[in-house]
């Protein structure tokens, strides 16, 4: 009788709490083994994936046509990274409004580390920071990698006109307002934003005449059907054919490649500085692991002395940025944009 009063009154006996706490701790150890194999099952492939990646070729998608100073980097990087990854890196040009169309496809890429983009100013910052329908938010849809360079712009002009230096070009567009045209690769582009701002530095008007891409604006240049351009380095063999004169460049030092091209400051417009720099960059979601080997493998290649020299030679200075770095920059970059083209009274639909 004591025996079962004692179990009716929930007052059991020391054995049998003993075997129900045991029965208890048994249970729990199997909920959690139950739940850790759920998580490594649904874990193990994607980390399995992130581990042997590359395991086939990576696609680089370059927003601009084939010739245009972001490809050319593009391509100079791809061969050492290709050996650096065990696996082909292809270049794929998909040009269109202004590097938009080109970066919108990787953005809605699969983020699996086999679509890149080499993004430039424009797709990258000058697009998302002045055009309210950019189909793509940059800090949403991208995670970064690395900012692979930084390029001043020269300031060329055509060899069918006669002028020798910048002061010579605002003195004339200013007593001839509208006259001259500045060619760029785009509305919305790197290259426009530069001339906008000489408009502004130099309080001129000039025409801007934008081309879809450098291959359709270099010989409309050289030809003297528009007069001048602001454009990285990559115009040096025109300037050597005696095609394009450089009279300026948009930078705060010379160039080593053509150092007798006086800079901004010392043309007389210290605030005309402007450029490009080329970014790599993945759409999001893209998973750590490989976001980390790209980054340190493109890390590498950017310090390979041939690389550098490559890179240098066609005005582009190797930067090799962390993620969190390039994160930032881009950032800062859009802000900057946004007030510059506000203050030009840009816009871009």
């Amino acid at each position: 009788m004591k025996h079962t009063f004692d179990l009716a009154c929930g007052t059991d006996s020391a054995p049998a709490n003993k075997r129900r706490r045991s029965g208890l701790r048994r249970r729990a150890a199997m909920v959690l083994l139950a739940a850790a194999s759920s998580m490594l099952a649904w874990s193990g492939p994607a980390a399995a994936q992130a581990s042997n990646y590359p395991n086939r070729p990576i696609r680089m998608v370059v927003p601009f046509p084939a010739g245009e100073s972001i490809d050319v980097i593009a391509r100079i990087i791809a061969e050492r990274w290709s050996t650096a990854l065990g696996q082909n890196i292809v270049v794929e040009n998909r040009g269109g409004a202004g590097g938009m169309i080109g970066t919108d496809q990787v953005a809605k890429s699969a983020p699996d580390g086999y679509t890149l983009l080499m993004g430039n100013v424009g797709g990258l910052s000058i697009i998302p920071a002045t055009n309210a329908k950019t189909p793509y938010n940059l800090m949403r849809d991208f995670a970064p990698v690395s900012q692979v360079s930084n390029v001043p712009f020269f300031m060329f002009v055509s060899a069918q006109t006669p002028f020798t230096n910048a002061q010579g070009v605002v003195d004339y567009a200013k007593k001839n307002p509208g006259k001259l045209n500045f060619a760029s690769t785009g509305i919305g582009s790197g290259v426009h934003l530069a001339g906008e701002l000489f408009k502004n530095v130099a309080g001129v008007d000039i025409v801007h005449v934008p081309y879809k891409g450098v291959s359709l604006a270099l010989p409309e240049l050289i030809a003297g059907n528009v007069q001048l351009v602001f454009y990285p380095i990559t115009f040096l063999p025109q300037v050597k054919d005696g095609k394009l004169r450089p009279l300026m460049i948009t930078a705060d030092r010379r160039s080593t490649a053509l150092p007798d091209v006086p800079t901004a400051a010392e043309a007389g417009m210290p605030r005309m500085l402007a450029g490009s720099w080329h970014a790599v960059v993945a759409p999001a979601g893209t998973p750590p692991e490989v976001l980390d080997k790209l980054h340190k493998t493109l890390s590498g290649v950017l310090k390979d002395p041939a690389v550098r020299d490559k890179m240098m030679s066609f005005g582009a200075e190797p930067i090799g940025s962390s993620p969190t770095e390039l994160k930032k920059f881009l950032e800062t970059e859009l802000e900057t944009w946004r007030s510059a083209a506000s203050a030009a009274g840009v816009k871009f639909e």
